[in-house]
């Protein structure tokens, strides 16, 4: 199931990029962060080169130090990137690694301009949103312009959203300034169903388009949201009211998976209606024998697995959106259905966690940041450990392996993290096992201490591990060189390893120095693995990351056994 795309029928050598611009209308959450990366799956079936972007009109300048009950998950690049959970959604849809350049919130434009007002470099201008804001945003537009045949741009809000208007207007300005044909708009809207009178309503998608037409942006392609069919009265309607051609109207329904998308949105010809806005005919047919692959392995599965996770932010799922994606794809893998179920880790501070896991084919702890719930989260791995049940420990759910280890087979009985010391301002566990450590990025040695800012100072993005010869991991990896995401602040403190290894807790990934241990797992346990990493963000429908695959492969045989 390995990605390859074809050769692009677009000479892209000194060609530049031709622009999609995605905008939402009448209500926020309407899936324009979906319907953009299925647009960019169809034009990869058609054999073109696409990059996907999302502007942000937040005054954060990334989402790095927002609550997950704010902002949901925040994906991280290779190149160590804090954005939008949007650009999940683009990498999993797509496969193009997204980079830094690829997520820009209204913060970083600021903070750029007056950066540079600081420095003297608009030499004692007035500054002003126009032009050196909406000049920055265009100059961020242009990055990379001659690399791809499409860039997909998606702006975060709705329009007529007061702190969006600075994107809107500089989208206006770089359309005006590009060569005709080069730009084109694609707009979201909701048609609300009136139960009582038994109909569609096309008003508020007029009033949308009509507040954009006053900013000086008309909509090429209108996508229209809908929990019923549209008739084609109404799709007639849209059309002539909103100044679009009726081929234009796309209708979105509501679907059973995200993964129906491409092929729902190619039925319903938009990837058709983007080509003919640009003039391009004839068009090259799509090769879409990837997606339907993914969605006969979705839809059927030849068995059913239920897997735990024990997390801190359960309350919203999309703040572990990564996760629940990547353990679909361990399924898609092994055609097998991933029943996963969410479970409050505070529940275990008080209870015992025996009477909600027993019926479990796996458990996975997720990441977090803070003291609250983790003992619940060490409960969990013990429960897994003890009873043999196959376990995936992600960034703090790794945390808490070790602690678990430490406390229960090293002897360590008030073994904790510095992180927790630090939250609470006292000095409560001996040893502390976790704590702030340097590591080497590049050429370079980075060094944190705790009273460093939050923002952007974690361990973030790629780094290099080395797995131990003969262990689980070289074995599910099939070599003994990875490279994974990171996001966090705390490193298991290498001291204690001899003493842990001892009790069996391996050691059996490690930075290429060998100071900072990457994955852990348990000797003599069918699967017990934690890692330091976020393999999640790196999850494909057509390529599922391979501790997932085998996660999920390591549960059916859990299910077997039941």
């Amino acid at each position: 199931m390995r990605f390859r795309l074809t050769e692009s029928p677009m000479n892209t050598g000194t060609q530049m990029a031709r622009y999609i611009f995605i905008t939402g209308g009448v209500v926020s959450s309407l899936g324009k962060g979906l319907a953009s990366a299925a647009l960019g799956a169809l034009l990869q079936a058609r054999g073109y080169t696409v990059r996907l972007r999302k502007l942000d009109p937040y005054l954060n300048v990334d989402p790095g130090t927002m609550s997950p009950f704010e902002h949901g998950e925040v994906f991280v690049t290779d190149d160590g990137a804090e954005t939008d959970l949007d650009l999940g959604h683009y990498e999993r849809f797509t496969g193009v690694h997204a980079r830094q350049t690829d997520s820009i919130s209204s913060g970083r434009i600021y903070s750029n301009v007056l950066e540079k007002e600081r420095r003297g470099d608009y030499l004692g201008k007035t500054i002003q949103v126009i032009p050196h804001v909406t000049n920055e945003i265009k100059d961020f537009l242009r990055i990379g312009q001659d690399e791809v045949d499409f860039m997909l741009c998606e702006i975060g809000g709705t329009v007529g959203d007061i702190e969006g208007l600075p994107f809107f207007e500089s989208i206006r300005q770089f359309i005006h300034e590009r060569p005709r044909g080069q730009s084109i708009l694609m707009h979201l809207t909701l048609l609300p169903y009136l139960a009582a009178s038994g109909e569609l309503k096309t008003k508020p998608t007029q009033h949308s388009v009509k507040e954009l037409q006053s900013i000086g942006l008309a909509p090429d392609v209108l996508v229209c949201r809908s929990e019923h069919p549209i008739p084609e009265r109404e799709i007639e309607k849209i059309a002539l009211f909103c100044n679009v051609r009726k081929e234009s109207v796309v209708p979105a329904y509501d679907l059973k998976t995200i993964y129906e998308a491409p092929l729902a949105y190619h039925r319903a010809g938009l990837d058709q209606a983007v080509l003919d806005a640009f003039g391009i005919s004839p068009a090259p047919k799509p090769n879409l024998a990837r997606w339907e692959d993914v969605m006969d392995r979705l839809t059927h599965p030849e068995g059913v697995v239920r897997v735990a996770i024990v997390g801190k932010y359960t309350q919203l799922e999309d703040a572990y959106k990564s996760i629940a994606e990547a353990l679909t794809h361990g399924g898609m893998a092994n055609r097998t259905k991933v029943k996963a179920e969410w479970i409050d880790a505070e529940i275990f501070e008080r209870e015992d966690p025996a009477p909600y896991l027993e019926n479990f084919h796996a458990i996975l702890v997720p990441g977090g940041f803070g003291e609250r719930g983790t003992e619940g989260k060490i409960k969990a791995a013990q429960f897994a450990r003890e009873k043999k049940i196959p376990y995936l420990g992600i960034c703090l759910g790794m945390q808490m392996a070790v602690i678990e280890s430490a406390r229960h087979l090293g002897g360590m009985g008030n073994a904790g993290s510095e992180e927790f010391d630090q939250e609470s301002g006292e000095k409560r566990f001996t040893p502390v096992v976790y704590h702030l450590k340097e590591w080497v990025q590049g050429n370079h040695t980075v060094t944190r201490k705790t009273t460093d800012a939050k923002g952007g100072t974690m361990r973030l993005g790629a780094y290099t591990a080395v797995l131990k010869e003969g262990s689980k991991v070289a074995q599910v990896y099939g070599t003994t060189t990875i490279e994974e995401r990171h996001r966090h602040r705390y490193e298991v403190d290498i001291r204690y390893r001899d003493k842990l290894e001892a009790c069996g807790l391996i050691f059996s990934g490690m930075s290429p120095d060998g100071k900072l241990p990457e994955i852990v797992e348990v000797k003599n346990h069918p699967w017990f693995i934690g890692v330091q990493f976020h393999p999640e963000l790196k999850s494909k429908p057509f390529a599922p990351h391979p501790l997932f695959a085998d996660f999920v492969r390591a549960a059916m045989e859990q299910e077997r056994l039941v």
